[in-house]
Formats: structure tokens, sequence, C-alpha cells
């Protein structure tokens, strides 16, 4: 015992403590029970997500301080970033690599939690929560490419808006909401900027949070064992009983492998930053240079392909209905199969489902990075866009039409191989 009573730091602890009152909930967090079973390195993969969260905001906010989201100098500032200041590209690429990095594990996550039936009751909500964590870090995705505003983000923001303007009735008043306008200015950066600055993270946070919460008051998903059938009359009983008679207290006993996974992670985030440096910015954008071949980011080129094989006809209806289905679909999953089996060797149709997504993404990836230009009409090769951005010389703009076909791409498709 200190001779004149506890040391400041305690003296400060307590003075805090009595006014916050965090000790027990943060014991009640660390400490609960999990089923011994989960202490797994399959359930790595949401705090790993967690993690690149963070990394993101972090490396997101310190982007910030120097970013200009300005038309006039949005370009610069990222060459500023670049060569002008110790270790800016590293700051980038590692805000980049971080941004592919999440997408990845959000995925795998996903895919994980699928398997294990770990959306059944009574974490039909965590799984919804989920789904929209996954929907908010692709548009955090999107919207960081346009940050670039380089030659590819420029042109491919335009071929976005104009699919945007397809969805009937509504379609001209999103894209002039989305952009500030009907051409891309300062506005529309300055909008993107505050989308992924401030309104995706926001949301994204506060969601991740909420999932969170579900995940410490509902417990981390058992192992699950095959015949081990969910019942909504039975089932927390039946947990509560695993997690107290054969559990382990989160920490330290689970959680030493999510803090190996994480360090893992962004150890591989630093070496990517470090090897293969940030993306862009390429060359200035020019409304003026329409003979250009826009690709998104990696993890939306399976649409870039996708939109390059479709016939014309049915380019439409892929892209307003499509998506809409896929995302009504994982929403409605834990509620029309909330209960029953768990675990995937008894789920064959799962497993099957899971195997031909992750072999189609793989395989239409892999066309992306090379498929040329479709020979026909097609939303991504040739989308309608702006009037206002065709300015070049020789390039037609038929009156009236506010969003014509790009024109002088049909020389480029002449050379293009045929379809296979």
């Amino acid at each position: 015992m200190h001779p004149s009573g506890p040391p400041w730091f305690k003296r400060l602890y307590d003075w805090v403590e009595r006014r916050v009152q965090l000790e027990s909930p943060v014991k009640d967090a660390a400490l609960h029970p999990v089923p011994r079973s989960t202490a797994s390195w399959w359930y790595v993969f949401g705090s790993a997500s967690l993690t690149l969260l963070i990394l993101q905001v972090a490396t997101g906010i310190l982007l910030a301080i120097i970013y200009t989201p300005t038309a006039a100098h949005a370009w610069d500032s990222l060459e500023l970033l670049n060569h002008g200041l110790p270790l800016g590209w590293f700051l980038r690429a590692m805000h980049g690599w971080g941004s592919n990095f999440m997408v990845a594990v959000v995925l795998i996550h996903m895919a994980q939690v699928f398997l294990f039936g770990a959306y059944k009751f009574p974490r039909e909500l965590t799984w919804i929560v989920g789904v929209f964590l996954l929907l908010l870090t692709l548009g955090m995705a999107f919207t960081g490419q346009v940050l670039r505003f380089d030659q590819d983000a420029y042109w491919g923001l335009g071929i976005g808006v104009s699919i945007l303007g397809r969805v009937p009735f509504i379609g001209g008043q999103l894209v002039d909401l989305l952009m500030g306008g009907p051409i891309i200015n300062g506005a529309t950066l300055t909008r993107f900027f505050a989308l992924h600055a401030f309104v995706i993270p926001g949301t994204l946070l506060a969601l991740a949070a909420l999932h969170v919460w579900m995940v410490l008051k509902l417990g981390v998903n058992e192992w699950p064992m095959p015949g081990r059938i969910v019942r909504r009359a039975t089932y927390i009983e039946e947990y509560d009983h695993l997690a107290h008679h054969d559990g382990i207290p989160f920490v330290p006993g689970a959680v030493w492998k999510d803090l190996f996974f994480s360090a893992a992670i962004l150890l591989a985030v630093a070496a990517c930053a470090a090897v293969f440096g940030p993306y862009g910015p390429k060359g200035v954008p020019d409304p003026t240079i329409i003979s250009t071949v826009p690709k998104p980011d990696f993890f939306f080129l399976w649409i870039y392909t996708v939109l390059s094989y479709l016939p014309p006809e049915m380019e439409t209806p892929f892209i307003l209905i499509v998506p809409i289905v896929a995302v009504a679909v994982l929403i409605a999953l834990p509620l029309v199969a909330g209960i029953g089996e768990k675990s995937w060797w008894r789920r064959p149709v799962a497993v099957f489902m899971v195997m031909f997504l992750a072999v189609s993404f793989a395989v239409l990836t892999n066309l992306g990075t090379y498929t040329p230009w479709s020979p026909q009409m097609n939303a991504w090769s040739s989308a309608p866009v702006p009037v206002e951005f065709l300015r070049a010389p020789g390039c037609q703009r038929p009156a009236g039409k506010a969003m014509p076909q790009l024109p002088c791409s049909r020389q480029q498709r002449r050379h293009a191989r045929p379809r296979a």
C-alpha cells in the first residue's frame, strides 16, 4: 500500500470510472463465455473485418488532411501525396489495399457465416445487418475509386451514373442528386467525398457497432455439429448450457486467434502497399478524350465482364432486377430458413451455392482483366453518358437526347475479337 494512498493513475482511473462506468460492460464483453468449439481459426474473419474498417478510418482521416475534393485540385493533391510528401505514397497504398482486403475478408466472413448456419435463430437480425454492411463496404470501394479523379475514374463515373439513369421514372432525378447537376464537376466530387468520408463511414460504423453488440448479446455461433437442430423453443437454453458447461472466456481463451489473424492481415496489407504501391492516379481527367476503355476496380470487374457478354436487350433487366433480387434473397434467407440443420455436411445445396458463386466470381473477374470491348452496344463499354461529356470534335451529339451513346467506341469494337 502506498503510504499516501493509491498511486495517481489509480486515483485518476477511479475518478473517470465513477463517472463513465465502463468497467462492468467491458468486463462482461471480455469475459463472457463462448463455446469451446468457437475458439477456431474459422471464426477470425469477423474481427479481421473490424480491424480493416478501423485501418480504413485511420488512413482515411490522414488522407483527408491533404486531399482536396475539387475538380481543379483533386488530381494534383494525389500527385502531391505520391511524390511530394514523405511516405504519402505508402499511406495511399495502405488505404487502397486495405479497401481490397476489406471487401475480400467481408465476403469470406459472409460465406463462412452462411456455411455455418450462423444466420439462423436467434441471429437473423445479425445476418441482415451484415448484408447492409457488405453493401456499404462495396459503396466505400466505389466512391473511393471516384475520388482518384483520373481518366478511369472520370469515365467510369459517367458510365456508373448512366446506368443509374436507367431506373424507371426517377433515373434522371437520381443522377442529378448524385452528381449535383448534369455534368461531372466540382459539385460531383464534393458529393462523392461527403459520401466516402462521412455518410457511408458513419453508417458503417453505427451498423458495425450494432453488429458487434448483437454478437456479444446473442453469443458466438457454436460449431455446427451434424444432427444438432435449431429449434426456437429450445435453442437458447441449449446454447447457454453449452457455453457455461463447455465454454471458455472470450478473453483470453478465444481472442488470441483473432488478434493473431488481424495482425497477419495488417502485415499483408502493408506488404502489398510497399511492393505494389498505390492505385493511380492515371492520366488527368479529360472530357475530350472519349476513345478510352474505363474499367472498374478489382471487385467490380465481374460486373464489367457480365455486361460485356450480355446481349443489348438483357442489359437493363440485368442491371435493374438482378441486384435487387440478390439483396432481397440475402435479407429473406434467415426469415424463411431460420431453423433446422446448421452443419454444411447436411446442407449440400448451400455448399454448392458457395462454390458456384466463388468459381463464377473468380472466372468473371479474370476475364474482366483482359476482355476487350463487346462488339455490340452494352452497358459498360458503351453506356450512355451525359451530353456535356462529349465535347471532342467529330463526336455527334443527337439533339434532344440528354444521354447519347458513346459515338467514338465503334472503331475500337471493329478490332475486338468475337465473343466466345
